[in-house]
């Protein structure tokens, strides 16, 4: 009984692990969607709208296939104001920020800067929150920037001033998601991630829609069919079947594990702008890219030693934050 116990344990983590890793490695595709994208003539604005459009009734088939399964207990008027806001902070606002990015920086770059987004997180919990950061802490946030203007020379030396905007761009939107991690912590625990989710990517599809309208009315219905093709697979394959990997994964083996298996976006983001776009990897852009991972590596394991690994958190069936990020 106990060796079949152990190799069901050993099972779910493997599982788990796998989850994590493919979970990461398709959101990180989102940046070489969006870039495909670009060439073919779309806008910032449009691709965003295209994406939360057709990821809505995915996140609502989502959210019926769980209220039959577990009872979803009322949301009141102002946990229903706080999710819309959260999603407007960050699912819009901040996806908005990173496809803006993305018109003038390399993917590469792109991933690394969001991947600072932890750093960020414990920088406004400490000048806002008034926490305390220990010095490993300090020193992990030290060499994460490092590695990111280690990343950026070799950027700014083929597009100067482009590469200021777009690095400023995306650090803006790592900033937002920032702040929305900081506000789902409670949001999650009060409504549960499938609620949290599927209402803050309603308030983005909204927000994001309005934003195309205004820009351009025709532009959504007026897109080559590449453009339509291309938004199909960032809304399904580089946003809901992730976010449901990276929750399911949560579940299995916890969220600090989740975090260590996230290194392989960057990772991933470098090659597959390698293989699909034909950007350079170089050998600085490596070893900014390992001090970026490196810090991020400290900072979780940190993180997790002082944490429960299979902490639960969610009261409506799924563990752990949201990690749809932008």
């Amino acid at each position: 009984m106990n060796a079949t116990h152990t190799t069901l344990q050993r099972q779910r983590y493997l599982y788990g692990i796998l989850m994590a890793a493919l979970g990461s490695i398709l959101f990180s595709g989102k940046a070489i969607i969006v870039k495909l994208a670009f060439t073919y003539g779309a806008n910032a604005e449009t691709l965003l709208a295209l994406r939360m459009l057709i990821a809505l009734p995915m996140f609502w088939s989502l959210y019926w296939w769980r209220s039959r399964k577990q009872k979803m207990t009322p949301m009141t008027l102002t946990d229903l104001t706080k999710v819309l806001s959260l999603g407007f902070l960050g699912y819009f606002l901040s996806s908005y920020l990173d496809f803006l990015g993305l018109q003038y920086i390399s993917v590469g770059l792109e991933r690394i800067v969001l991947y600072l987004t932890p750093t960020i997180v414990l920088l406004i919990s400490y000048f806002v929150l008034h926490k305390a950061i220990s010095r490993l802490q300090w020193a992990a946030l030290i060499v994460g920037y490092l590695g990111v203007m280690t990343v950026f020379i070799q950027d700014a030396d083929s597009s100067r001033s482009a590469a200021w905007l777009g690095m400023l761009l995306v650090f803006a939107s790592a900033c937002t998601y920032a702040l929305y991690m900081i506000g789902s912590g409670e949001m999650v625990r009060r409504v549960g991630s499938i609620r949290l989710v599927v209402y803050a990517s309603s308030s983005s599809a909204f927000f994001s829609a309005a934003q195309a309208l205004v820009h351009n009315p025709q532009d959504i219905l007026q897109q080559t069919s590449q453009i339509y093709w291309l938004s199909l697979v960032n809304a399904s394959l580089c946003t809901v079947i992730p976010m449901l990997l990276i929750m399911v994964a949560i579940n299995r083996i916890g969220s600090p594990l989740v975090a260590q298996a996230g290194i392989l976006g960057p990772i991933s983001t470098i090659f597959m702008g390698w293989a699909v776009l034909s950007e350079p990897i170089t050998w600085l852009q490596i070893g900014g890219m390992t001090l970026v991972m490196g810090a991020m590596w400290l900072l979780v394991r940190n993180d997790s030693n002082k944490q429960k690994p299979m902490e639960s958190v969610d009261p409506n069936g799924f563990d752990g934050k949201d990690l749809l990020g932008s």
